[in-house]
């Protein structure tokens, strides 16, 4: 970054150039930095560099530079991108965000308190996984005020939505859009293109459940 200062000398305004302090880059949390270290050991893993991951994704290589580093959180429409990218899944890399957290033994009831849970912010919500360990399927907490669609998704996993709060315009492309309030569900298969948004910028609460494919 660099700063301009005019300086006057004899009636002729000269211009010198100062190279100002960067901004210092933090770590945004525990969590962003677990999630960012995780997509990094999958893109080594996969023998990607940053570059590369770049042109897979859309995005940009500074932005992924800064969310390997866990200097910054990704929307969950970027997360996405990542995730197909990677061979991996949304829920897998927010899962990454909270290890030490102890899988769930096969048979055995597992409590997640109201505080727990591995999650996700971003700008205008929050995604939280409701189950820890490997599970039958994937429940997911989801809340947001976003006033206007982002990009669709399009995953192989059935999918189904439940508001409990707030209301939704959910977008399914080809079938239209339809508006979802409190009670209201939707279920749709795997490889439907959906997204969603607030009608008006208030705040909607959803428990969204995934489908477990057998190789994920």
């Amino acid at each position: 970054m660099f700063v301009v200062l005019p300086l006057r000398l004899g009636g002729v305004v000269a211009v010198t150039v100062k190279e100002a302090d960067p901004a210092p880059s933090r770590v945004v949390d525990e969590q962003s930095e677990r999630v960012g270290a995780r997509i990094r050991e999958l893109r080594r893993s996969r023998g990607l560099t940053l570059v590369q991951l770049a042109g897979r994704t859309g995005l940009s290589h500074p932005f992924l530079s800064q969310l390997e580093r866990g200097h910054t959180r990704p929307s969950m429409v970027s997360l996405d991108r990542i995730a197909k990218a990677l061979g991996s899944t949304q829920v897998e890399l927010i899962a990454a965000g909270a290890p030490g957290l102890p899988d769930a033994e096969s048979g055995r009831a597992d409590v997640l308190r109201a505080g727990e849970g591995a999650r996700n912010q971003f700008p205008n919500g929050e995604v939280r996984l409701l189950t820890r360990g490997r599970r039958a399927f994937d429940p997911i907490e989801w809340t947001g005020t976003s006033p206007e669609f982002g990009d669709y998704f399009r995953h192989s996993e059935d999918e189904f939505v439940h508001v409990v709060g707030g209301a939704l315009l959910l977008d399914l492309e080809k079938d239209g859009t339809v508006r979802l309030d409190v009670g209201d569900s939707v279920y749709y298969p795997g490889g439907t293109a959906h997204r969603w948004c607030s009608p008006d910028g208030s705040r909607f609460h959803l428990v969204v459940v995934k489908q477990k494919l057998e190789n994920a």
